[in-house]
């Protein structure tokens, strides 16, 4: 009776691992290695009994019918009250119709179960799930290992204060807008008239604001990718041997991370571990992470809060507050030295990319792809003139990716990809490339660490580098310059040696213009790798390097 409650109440499975041995590169003509192939990835799907399948079948459709209903409802309580149907004589009725849903739902649950129990495959799954929470023993969560299933059961792997307690469990630092000094008296009276500014901040950025922010975080794209989602972790977990693991955030929150390890194997970077930080659409089974994996690097790829098997809500706290359990994680159980450790991040992954780079100073390296400075301007881009100032106010308040501030507050090596026709980091149009705010995040860079060399005279070189929109502009704007590489080399390498590595460098002040100019521009191509695709084109493999450094 016991095991019939735990197949009730059990998680959905939705696929069983096979161990496939080692792979092989197809040949040409090999079109029955292709076919064996394809049908071992079909039978490895759960084949649930005709029970199980229905009921999970209702159970869905009910899930999505709730979803809908849940971000419609203000909408619905509008036409109601409208309408005249919020009074007791008609909620009451109401109230005995959703109890009998309720009703029918809990039956087809336990119909569920029933299938589920009548299955010598499902019986032997959540026997062994029972066994990794009670016993937790590596032999049983490497059987654990082999099935996909709903990840809201899957143990945790791995704690936040496992290693390193801290006295505040509320969250990791963030920087922070400095508050303006007030009285006493006109502090109070300022913080009471905008109250109703505050309210309507709040309201703005927890409903529609952060949905907005993350559309990876709502239910139904996440049920529409679903199929996606576990394509791409049976690739990972059947071709690569990626371990799935679960990571317990300081918040609670509960992340959703998936390893391969490249360190045995024959691949000249699999020493190097590339944590990938996905844009606000993008989840690891289907983002950046392969473009790493496939140039040969060991990687770590995890879920923002909120999407698909990671908990939470993907607010910039609780981002930070993923990302350093993320890194305790990469460090102190897989075992990598935050100078094997390189954080690579696509779109809004640069937010917590640049924190992990501020946090972590000693990592090897940061590469940023289509990323941003900052929110707000393109904030501003997509809403309407007259809500500016509130559109500011709920960035700054609740939604402040400063990118930017942050990357500044990182000595390491740095590399930003710029897209030329983004379309999404525009604050105009695609073609106006000078728009793109990838330009604005090199330039604050540039300023921080050579502010002697990017006086009023770098900045306009290097504006108009960024104003090349193809490789042939832009090596005919640096060839005009006559940029001498190996005087800039000598120049750099001599300063490091005299004054150390820590920026900012105040190298610059007693050369003159065209040294200056030269510098410039040489260090905004070593920090700067255009490529030519739109902003959710795939970075290709050979594309993926290493920042410069001295």
């Amino acid at each position: 009776m016991a095991k019939l409650l735990s197949c009730v109440l059990g998680p959905r499975l939705y696929r069983v691992y096979r161990d496939r041995g080692p792979a092989r590169p197809p040949r040409d003509g090999d079109e029955a290695a292709e076919g064996t192939q394809d049908g071992s990835w079909q039978e490895s799907y759960y084949q649930p009994r005709t029970l199980e399948k229905h009921a999970d079948s209702i159970l869905a459709l009910a899930s999505v019918l709730w979803s809908i209903s849940y971000y419609t409802s203000p909408l619905a309580m509008f036409y109601l009250y409208r309408k005249g149907y919020l009074t007791m004589s008609k909620v009451v009725p109401f109230s005995h119709y959703a109890g009998t849903m309720l009703l029918l739902l809990a039956g087809v649950a336990c119909l569920r179960g029933i299938g589920r129990w009548a299955n010598p495959q499902y019986i032997q799954f959540i026997t062994i799930l029972e066994d990794s929470h009670r016993i937790g023993t590596p032999e049983i969560k490497k059987k654990l290992a082999s099935y996909n299933f709903d990840f809201r059961s899957w143990p945790v792997d791995f704690r936040w204060d496992k290693v390193a307690s801290r006295s505040d469990s509320r969250g990791v630092s963030l920087l922070r807008p400095e508050p303006k000094h007030r009285s006493a008296a006109n502090g109070f009276l300022h913080a009471i008239k905008k109250l109703p500014c505050q309210i309507a901040s709040y309201i703005v950025a927890h409903t529609f604001g952060r949905r907005m922010l993350y559309p990876g975080s709502v239910y139904l794209l996440q049920k529409a990718v679903m199929p996606m989602l576990l394509q791409g972790q049976a690739r990972l977990v059947e071709e690569y041997n990626g371990k799935r693991a679960k990571l317990l955030a300081c918040d609670g929150n509960e992340i959703d991370t998936m390893f391969v390890d490249r360190r045995e194997s024959s691949e000249p970077h699999g020493k190097k571990l590339v944590i990938c930080c996905e844009g606000n659409a993008g989840f690891y089974e289907v983002g950046c992470l392969p473009t790493p994996l496939d140039a040969g690097y060991s990687v770590l790829g995890w879920n923002h809060p909120g999407f698909a098997g990671s908990t939470g809500i993907p607010l910039p706290q609780n981002e930070a507050n993923a990302m350093d359990v993320v890194m305790q994680y990469a460090i102190h159980q897989l075992g990598f030295l935050p100078e094997d450790i390189v954080v690579y991040a696509w779109s809004i992954g640069g937010f917590t990319a640049t924190w992990a780079a501020m946090s972590y100073p000693d990592i090897s390296a940061l590469v940023l792809d289509a990323s941003f400075d900052d929110l707000v301007p393109l904030a501003l881009k997509v809403m309407p003139e007259s809500c500016r100032g509130l559109v500011t106010r709920t960035v700054r308040q609740y939604l402040n990716l400063n990118n930017g501030e942050q990357l500044c507050r990182y000595q390491g090596p740095v590399l930003l990809v710029r897209r030329t026709k983004d379309e999404i980091i525009t604050t105009t149009v695609p073609e106006d490339i000078m728009s793109n705010r990838g330009n604005d995040l090199l330039l604050k860079l540039l300023q921080h660490r050579y502010p002697k060399v990017m006086a009023e005279e770098g900045v306009r070189v290097v504006r108009e580098w960024l104003e090349a929109s193809n490789a042939v502009e832009e090596a005919s704007v640096y060839s005009s310059y006559e940029v001498d590489e190996d005087w800039c080399l000598s120049v750099l390498n001599s300063y490091q040696v005299e004054h150390g590595r820590r920026f900012p460098w105040s190298m610059g002040e007693d050369m003159m213009p065209e040294g200056r100019r030269q510098l410039a521009l040489f260090l905004a191509r070593k920090h700067l790798q255009n490529f030519e695709a739109t902003h959710c084109t795939p970075l290709p493999p050979p594309a993926f390097r290493l920042p410069w450094h001295l």
